[in-house]
């Protein structure tokens, strides 16, 4: 079977009654061009168009029912400025390639491997265009800011402020709000010291990392400063000298 008839297949099963994730025409279109085998490899061509997720190069690949409900949440218009923070494989930012123009999307992911990754399948696939940078996602992409669509594939507790105050007037940011229960969000950055948010249903995605989280790095500047505080609170426990309380007089002096 062609693949073509596969990727019309697994379009057709999304935008079915059962599934029903599907429903723009923009989104439709889009996935019935990008060949998801470039980017995906699951031993067999075939199984690339199944709607399942898959790991691969250290990241998760979103199953394609999982891709679209993002996308029909982002709504991203032809012409639109675009920065998707989570580059993985790079699917996403090829769909968007196709909706949107290549040289307006815009891609980071904190892992180098990924990065590396998303760019030779997007080149493979053929959108060079697509830019892919090793970055901190939950700081954004001020230089190419500000942007009329963000797309975040992994869930913060609240919405990143960076990524808030990168939008465009009448700008949206789609992201998994939530520790535990996390529930897909729209958040518009009209007002970004009091965004509006719009929740669209409970999803699972993994974590936002920050620098020193990803895959292979080193341990984070932060952990080793928190596990010395927290060494130097116990030792001081020890000591007891926190329960030696003195009162002082109202001129400095201690009053035993």
């Amino acid at each position: 079977m062609e693949l073509a008839v596969l990727r019309d297949d697994m379009v057709d099963s999304l935008e079915h009654a059962s599934k029903g994730v599907v429903s723009s025409e923009s989104v439709s279109a889009a996935m019935r061009e990008v060949p998801r085998h470039e980017f995906v490899d699951p031993g067999d061509e075939r199984l690339a168009y199944a709607d399942r997720s898959f790991e691969q190069s250290g990241t998760r690949v979103l199953a394609p029912s999982t891709a679209a409900r993002l996308l029909e949440a982002l709504d991203a218009d032809s012409g639109d400025s675009v920065l998707v923070v989570g580059a993985g494989v790079g699917y996403t930012p090829a769909v968007l390639a196709e909706i949107v123009g290549e040289e307006n999307v815009h891609a980071v992911d904190i892992t180098r491997n990924v990065v590396l990754e998303a760019r030779s399948n997007l080149a493979s696939a053929g959108y060079e265009g697509v830019f892919v940078d090793c970055r901190n996602g939950a700081e954004g992409l001020p230089e190419y800011a500000p942007f009329d669509r963000i797309l975040v594939e992994s869930a913060a507790a609240d919405p990143p402020k960076p990524l808030v105050s990168q939008l465009a007037p009448d700008g949206q940011l789609v992201i998994p709000i939530g520790i535990g229960e996390q529930s897909l969000t729209i958040v518009e950055g009209d007002d970004p010291a009091n965004p509006e948010t719009q929740p669209l249903g409970t999803v699972a995605f993994a974590p936002l990392l920050v620098e020193g989280e990803q895959a292979g790095s080193i341990e984070r500047n932060r952990t080793v400063r928190e596990d010395r505080e927290r060494a130097e609170r116990a030792r001081e426990r020890r000591t007891g000298w926190e329960q030696d309380w003195i009162d002082w007089d109202g001129e400095g002096n201690p009053m035993r």
